[in-house]
């Protein structure tokens, strides 16, 4: 069965006339390069949307000749089985450029609604658009233009952090899954007392309200050095604890180990603009976001910590409705 989609300003069932939703009041959406719009780009996910346009291929398997972290990402945090998937509709809360849009499109036969508050939508679009089981919104994850309890599966992955209200957006995600379903998410966890203790917090309270080809153009500029720098210590035995003063990502436990230097490159400059550029950056305690699971009504809750590829790991909360 197909989702209703609604106006979700008012709830009001929206119907199809050519490149528009409409609903009963003549309220319109229109759809433009690729994705239904439901919001304005200029939101305070706007460094996601120049990120992701920028680096529209990066992270999307089929585009890189040496890595498979997508999909090995995906389906270890899942345990999704690909065939099982088939004629469901998947939800996707904060696709980015489509890195998991992808790997459901090429390896499952499940409909996938995916959406994302940025104007990545875009490059979405052009790395995915080709698949007519693609659906693409633009569109606040507190306002879905979707009438709630109608996905099997929902996923959000590397986004929650990113929010405002970490766990009023846990509360809106449990609204889309149908009984029986099931909703993954995975976040930055707080480890301990030194989870703050690193370059991304020290410098972020600068580096989030920079240009952002201000920020990009000075992490490509220093960003050989900063490699070198990391793996010298790194190289020492001390990388664990000094590495995370460097302003740079962490290569070793979160970037493919196979990449030519420079694919390696492109990853780092990448991942570090994604630390220090986005308005929101809030971990959360596994404990804490499997307790809102629980309160908003999910009836099995799996907390973990899933180890995949070469020494990465990802915190997840798993919940069936």
């Amino acid at each position: 069965m197909t989702p209703q989609l609604i106006n979700p300003n008012t709830g009001a069932p929206l119907t199809q006339q050519s490149a528009q939703l409409i609903d009963s009041t003549g309220d319109s959406f229109p759809r433009v390069n690729g994705a239904w719009r439901f919001v304005k780009s200029d939101n305070y996910t706007g460094s996601f949307g120049f990120q992701w346009n920028r680096f529209e291929r990066t992270q999307v398997d089929r585009f890189q000749r040496h890595s498979s972290q997508s999909y090995d990402r995906f389906f270890a945090v899942t345990r999704w089985n690909e065939q099982d998937l088939s004629g469901q509709n998947i939800l996707e809360v904060g696709s980015g450029a489509g890195r998991f849009s992808q790997v459901v499109l090429q390896h499952t036969q499940a409909t996938l609604y995916s959406v994302d508050y940025s104007d990545a939508v875009e490059a979405n679009y052009r790395n995915n658009g080709s698949d007519d089981r693609l659906n693409l919104f633009q569109a606040s994850v507190y306002e879905l233009p979707f009438a709630a309890g109608q996905f099997d599966k929902v996923f959000c992955f590397g986004v929650l952090q990113h929010t405002p209200d970490v766990k009023h957006s846990v509360e809106c995600l449990i609204r889309m899954v149908k009984p029986g379903g099931e909703l993954i998410v995975d976040f930055y966890p707080v480890k301990g007392w030194y989870t703050k203790i690193h370059a991304k917090y020290l410098l972020r309270p600068f580096t989030r309200r920079m240009d952002h080809i201000r920020l990009l153009n000075l992490i490509e500029k220093h960003a050989d050095r900063l490699i070198r720098a990391y793996r010298f210590f790194d190289r020492l035995g001390v990388g664990r604890i000094v590495n995370r003063f460097l302003p740079i990502c962490d290569i070793r436990r979160t970037l493919p180990t196979n990449l030519s230097e420079e694919e390696l490159r492109e990853w780092v400059i990448l991942d570090t603009f994604d630390m220090f550029s986005p308005q929101y950056d809030q971990p959360q305690r596994l404990e804490t976001v499997a307790k809102w699971f629980a309160e908003a009504g999910m009836r099995e809750v799996i907390p973990s910590v899933v180890r995949y590829g070469d020494g990465n790991e990802i915190y997840t909360v798993k919940g069936i409705r």
